[in-house]
């Protein structure tokens, strides 16, 4: 029987314990440039979507008093609390509209790209663990998108009420005039970090299942985790009330042990 050239037996992918250094860093440079281009791609369509996301972040700002501000007119800039009850939008500056749309843009990038992100970085992970934990890829994807999600509307809804605690230190004699620079940068900030912080039980799961950490002794240090958990809600909240400190560190706790009774339930 001849054989033709083209009809060449197909190179199967080498175990991860064959694999060379040099294998390894070219499976990550792979997973990493997938990433970077569902990023670029996502960060292309939050430019075109960028007035409804502005008009999305603007407004925790415009419902800080009700009382006095009633709806929030399209633009970008400075954003001035009047008595009228209006919300003002001004530039000061002739790049604070570029400013926005590409932070805008790299935000929603993140957020659209996240699963793929999530799904890459599984990919690169699986081929360590046994056949019988790769079937937890698509929970550990899903979970993680849901968690993010969550993480950054907690960061959204809290963040009224962390703008009027910041607003009433300084005092009813203030007149309240903020930056779009600072302001969108804080809501974005506080979005992504909750976000992250959420995917603290995904993290947790995934220790339990590589053997790295076991329930039984998350369970034996619940208490130190607790001040650690708080600790660190209170120093990486960016808008530093104590509102938004609560608002991250009881989820993260709850997260905690939700954590330990998934993996006394999945190590059975």
């Amino acid at each position: 029987m001849v054989t033709l050239p083209f009809a060449a037996k197909r190179k199967s992918r080498p175990s991860p314990d064959n694999m060379t250094l040099g294998e390894h860093l070219g499976e990550l440079r792979r997973r990493v440039m997938i990433c970077v281009i569902v990023f670029v791609i996502a960060a292309m369509v939050a430019v075109f979507a960028y007035e409804p996301i502005l008009h999305f972040l603007l407004r925790p700002l415009c419902s800080v008093d009700a009382s006095t501000l009633h709806h929030a007119r399209p633009g970008s800039g400075s954003l001035i609390v009047t008595s009228n009850g209006t919300c003002n939008l001004f530039v000061t500056s002739p790049l604070d509209g570029l400013t926005l749309r590409v932070k805008i843009a790299l935000f929603g990038g993140l957020v659209l790209a996240s699963p793929v992100i999530l799904f890459q970085v599984w990919r690169f992970v699986t081929p360590g663990l046994k056949a019988s934990e790769r079937r937890y890829a698509i929970p550990f994807v899903l979970s993680a998108f849901v968690l993010f999600l969550l993480g950054a509307a907690t960061a959204y809804i809290t963040l009224p009420h962390a703008l009027g605690w910041l607003k009433s230190v300084g005092g009813p004699n203030l007149q309240a005039i903020y930056d779009p620079i600072p302001y969108l940068g804080l809501i974005l900030l506080m979005m992504t970090i909750f976000g992250l912080t959420f995917e603290f039980p995904v993290v947790l799961v995934s220790l339990e299942l590589a053997r790295v950490v076991t329930p039984a002794r998350l369970l034996r240090s619940w208490r130190w985790a607790v001040i650690i958990i708080t600790v660190v809600a209170a120093v990486f909240t960016p808008s530093s009330d104590p509102f938004s400190m609560f608002a991250l560190a009881i989820p993260l706790v709850v997260f905690y042990f939700l954590s330990i009774g998934i993996g006394k339930l999945l190590g059975r």
